[in-house]
């Protein structure tokens, strides 16, 4: 277990191992050739990711003469080769090009570094100013995008489950977001607190769709990952948490397993215990806190969540109950007895955890 500060070796993708598990065993090689190939590169990705943490990965500083608070984004294209960085493609300032894909990543990057500084004053993942790089057409018909510790990479999907990784810019917040929890609760991703770390980076690009679209808790669609799935699939998205369990529903991917409450917590070896499944508890968790809140929920409930994960008091082995308990102290201390606290201790109480 490393020490907050430290780099816990931790490889996030924002599609769940048991999706493309499923996939790899579909009878169509259509479906399945993407999924194993993708599954093979994430094993990958995934041993290259320990090996920078044993070995150190290179510092990298903010350009020289970089204006405070200001975001410094670099997008690069693979061209369906796995090699990263790739080659530069935007830099940043510059204007927007014919690749949709790029733009996109870069206007993704850009809305999560806006949401991070504005509500809660912070520069960037690491809160100093952290460059942010990307790379875009990343492998052929590859089904995933991810946050290796060092930058985002985003595949194209294979134009028949999954399309392009960048759409969704909650996908993009999401991914990013396992930056900043790497940055300072260092949750590790097992069990609960693996879950814990899957829900906050869903609650933070959740929060980073619904600041770019100036939407309010009720206006919100709170889906993960709108607008990724192809028009073959019976689905709305990754993952909601409005109503865990109900984003898909297909003949090809299964059924979304997410449980909304303690009561279906799901015991399982796989995806770390769980991690991808399990996070739906705390995810509805912020929903009902959020929405009996009103308003927009990167204001209150946003703050709350953003506290207890930065706030230096959240153990990296934290379970449900433990960040729940946090969660209660940090909406005390910011906004006394009143509404705040009433609405996520409740919160909490509908989904079955137990605060202290």
């Amino acid at each position: 277990m490393t020490t907050h500060g430290g780099q816990e070796p931790v490889f996030c993708t924002i599609v769940p191992p048991h999706v493309l598990d499923r996939l790899a065993r579909n009878e169509d090689p259509a479906l399945s050739g993407p999924a194993r190939r993708s599954l093979q590169r994430d094993a990958m990705e995934r041993t290259r990711r320990r090996l920078t943490t044993v070995v150190g990965a290179t510092a990298v500083a903010p350009p020289a003469g970089k204006q405070a608070e200001q975001p410094h984004r670099t997008i690069y294209d693979a061209h369906h080769r796995t090699d990263l960085p790739g080659t530069k493609v935007r830099g940043e300032g510059r204007q927007p090009g014919k690749d949709a894909t790029v733009n996109r990543a870069y206007s993704g990057l850009g809305a999560t570094f806006e949401l991070y500084l504005k509500a809660y004053g912070r520069d960037s993942i690491d809160g100093s100013g952290l460059p942010l790089d990307a790379t875009v057409h990343y492998d052929e018909k590859y089904n995933n995008a991810f946050w290796n510790g060092e930058q985002m990479v985003f595949g194209d999907g294979d134009g028949e489950v999954f399309l392009d990784f960048t759409i969704p810019v909650d996908v993009i917040g999401h991914e990013l977001t396992h930056g900043v929890t790497q940055h300072t609760a260092n949750l590790a991703y097992f069990g609960q607190s693996g879950a814990l770390n899957e829900s906050v980076s869903d609650v933070f690009g959740s929060l980073i769709k619904q600041y770019t679209l100036g939407q309010s808790a009720s206006e919100a669609d709170w889906l993960i990952g709108a607008g990724l799935l192809a028009p073959r699939v019976t689905g709305t998205a990754l993952r909601s948490m409005k109503a865990p369990g109900t984003a898909y529903d297909d003949d090809v991917l299964g059924k979304d397993p997410q449980p909304a409450t303690m009561d279906d917590y799901v015991h399982t070896g796989s995806d770390n215990g769980g991690v991808h499944i399990n996070s739906g508890i705390p995810n509805h968790a912020f929903y009902l806190v959020a929405t009996a809140l009103g308003g927009h929920a990167w204001e209150k409930a946003g703050q709350v969540w953003y506290d207890a994960l930065t706030g230096g008091k959240l153990k990296e082995d934290a379970d449900f109950a433990a960040f729940a308990t946090l969660t209660v102290q940090t909406a005390r201390e910011r906004y006394g007895a009143g509404d705040v606290l009433q609405a996520v201790q409740k919160g909490w109480e509908q989904v079955g955890v137990r605060t202290l």
